[in-house]
């Protein structure tokens, strides 16, 4: 398995900008579906994009679809969240996350459970 770093995180205005890295160290980046998850005080983890180990299949949480993009860079072994338009509502602890098997096909995985590598998060703050 990865082990995973988050960073890129701080406070920003409504409408404003940022941009998530997660990079990664040990395994095989390249063979691992990976995730971004957030967690709010008092709520639970929410999926909110993820990319297949495949390049350039992407899929996206409602609440952020159209706002956010996910990309990575095999070659850096770093994985990208960029988000436009933030709402005081995106506020939240950001984690990154791989998926526990390799090569799996076709994943389209949005649960934790699913993902077996998680970094130590990073927060976001959104002010109004």
């Amino acid at each position: 398995q990865v082990q995973l770093v988050e960073s890129g995180g701080g406070l920003v205005q409504a409408g404003g900008s940022l941009r998530l890295s997660c990079t990664a160290s040990g395994g095989t980046f390249s063979s691992y579906t990976m995730g971004w998850f957030r967690q709010a005080p008092g709520k639970e983890r929410e999926f909110v994009a993820g990319i297949r180990w495949s390049v350039g299949f992407t899929y996206y949480g409602d609440s952020v679809k159209g706002r956010f993009t996910i990309s990575r860079d095999n070659n850096k072994k770093t994985v990208y969240l960029q988000m436009n338009s933030l709402k005081p509502e995106d506020t939240a602890v950001y984690y990154c996350a791989a998926d526990q098997v390799p090569f799996r096909p076709k994943a389209v995985l949005t649960t934790p459970s699913d993902f077996g590598s998680w970094g130590q998060g990073t927060q976001v703050t959104v002010s109004s």
